[in-house]
């Protein structure tokens, strides 16, 4: 492959969206967008979910191993495959004073099967049949039928528990009961939080947090050098800006194995797409190891399924599709995708956010593609465009990352694959349909024994493997770059905030 990198860094731009931090008690991290809604039962990109986790509870939690584990349910019991009963603890309250109880995690519920929000994430509930909530510490979930990921969709990331009566005012002042508190949000700029001084559980030791809206990855590394902000984003900054701050003194680098995915994704009902050699050869076209050591810095592992490798359901005994420009060749020709008379065969778009690192990469696929006929055309989108075109199908071609929370649990496959999955009800965006796989799905999320459930995905990643709605690239690792005025930080392989709510600053 041929790579051309060429990075310039220069360290002596100003700075012109940095505020010096005033408050020594406010930590100041970057991050690259606006959360585009704070109501935990619609956000689902990145930083909404991210920052939800720090405002609003979850009936469970997963632990560093992702088991489930007590949140704002102390216990639990499944008194059948289609019953659940909730324990909640007593005396946890909203930000506003108000006491959560059974009724607020019935009507969290109830306002996303109902539509009174609009949003993804009502399809991930629609096994549920009613919520019951007898006293204030109980809560009864009947289920249609048995459905095996539903403790899973509970936990933080998925789920976060809002006052009764809540609509879609809670977007833009969301109130929770979490660890912090909802300050303000000004779009493109700046969200803040405080620390929640009536939380049940531990307080974190951070009385602020700032997060700073900065989408440019050279500023980001500027604002850190400059001591204008306090650490960035987990896996906001390229490979080169990181060892370049990690020369700087007051400056530490953390990392960590993750399991965030990137990954490249058709639409299925484009007329050349939703042919399966296309894709096939696509696959074989893109060389990912150079990529991941140039662009990233071998910061990550190659992939070839949704779930992790440590993951229980992984399976690795799928089709591969090893760097081989000739036989992509091959295949378009013989599906009879000729070259014209200057050598393109067809084109393609691409959309991209307008993240250094996602438009590198597109450029390399640009170069790749031309080696056997294809064109690709690459489109920047500032985020909230390009996703808002994700969500409705507009793209042909787009690369974008599954956090590690999203791919830890093998329901991911009906959300992504499953073709009563397509938008708005869920995030089967490219289409894919495909009835061998609907029916072990639906087998899947049926069984509660595990390894019948690891058989059934098994096979799920096998014809998918196949059929290529996605070309898996690879694992990010993740990596932080904070000043040494922050203390105590400890992340895993989510990439998400939690690390915040133990976190301290040097006084």
């Amino acid at each position: 492959m041929d790579l051309v990198l060429v990075f310039v860094f220069v360290w002596g731009l100003n700075c012109v969206s940095c505020n010096q931090p005033s408050d020594p008690n406010t930590l100041v991290m970057i991050i690259e967008n606006t959360p585009a809604n704070l109501d935990p039962r619609v956000g689902t990109d990145a930083q909404s979910e991210f920052i939800d986790e720090l405002l609003f509870d979850s009936l469970v939690r997963k632990d560093e191993h992702f088991h489930l584990v007590p949140g704002v349910a102390e216990s639990w019991e499944i008194s059948d495959p289609q019953t659940y009963i909730f324990h909640l603890r007593r005396g946890i309250q909203f930000h506003n004073g108000q006491p959560l109880t059974a009724r607020d995690v019935k009507w969290t519920l109830d306002s996303m099967l109902n539509r009174t929000v609009t949003s993804l994430k009502t399809a991930t509930y629609k096994l549920v049949d009613r919520i019951d909530a007898p006293d204030d510490t109980t809560a009864v979930i009947h289920l249609s039928e048995p459905f095996a990921p539903l403790l899973w969709n509970l936990s933080e990331g998925a789920f976060g528990i809002v006052p009764y009566g809540s609509g879609k005012e809670l977007s833009s002042r969301p109130i929770g009961s979490g660890p912090f508190r909802f300050v303000r949000l000004v779009p493109d700029n700046e969200v803040i939080i405080e620390r929640n001084e009536t939380y049940w559980g531990e307080h974190p030791r951070i009385g602020r947090v700032r997060f700073t809206v900065v989408p440019d990855t050279t500023t980001r590394a500027l604002e850190l050098r400059k001591g204008s902000a306090d650490l960035a984003a987990i896996n906001s900054l390229p490979p080169d800006m990181v060892r370049a701050l990690e020369r700087e003194r007051n400056l530490e680098v953390i990392r960590h194995p993750g399991t965030s995915l990137a990954y490249l994704a058709f639409n299925l009902r484009d007329p050349i797409l939703q042919d399966v050699r296309v894709r096939q050869a696509l696959a074989y076209a893109i060389d990912r190891g150079p990529m991941l050591h140039y662009l990233f810095a071998d910061a990550g592992r190659l992939a070839d399924s949704l779930l992790p490798p440590e993951h229980w359901a992984y399976n690795g005994n799928v089709q591969h599709y090893p760097y081989d420009p000739a036989k992509a060749n091959a295949i378009l020709e013989s599906a009879g995708y000729a070259r014209g008379p200057d050598g393109v065969r067809f084109h393609l778009n691409m959309k991209t956010g307008t993240e250094e690192t996602t438009r590198l990469m597109a450029a390399v696929l640009q170069q790749q593609f031309q080696k056997i006929g294809i064109a690709l055309d690459i489109r920047s989108f500032e985020f909230a465009t390009f996703y808002s075109d994700v969500q409705k199908g507009a793209f042909q071609m787009y690369s974008l990352r599954w956090l590690g929370y999203s791919n830890q649990d093998p329901d991911i496959f009906e959300d992504v694959f499953h073709s009563a999955s397509f938008p708005p009800q869920r995030a089967n965006r490219g289409y894919y349909s495909n009835p061998q796989v609907d029916k072990l799905i639906e087998e899947g999320r049926k069984s509660l024994d595990q390894e019948q459930r690891k058989r059934i995905y098994a096979e799920v990643q096998q014809i998918v493997a196949r059929d290529l709605p996605y070309i898996d690239f690879w694992y990010y690792d993740n990596v932080m770059v904070h000043s040494n005025r922050v203390l105590d930080l400890h992340f895993g392989v989510s990439a998400d905030y939690e690390f915040l709510t133990t976190a301290d600053i040097a006084q």
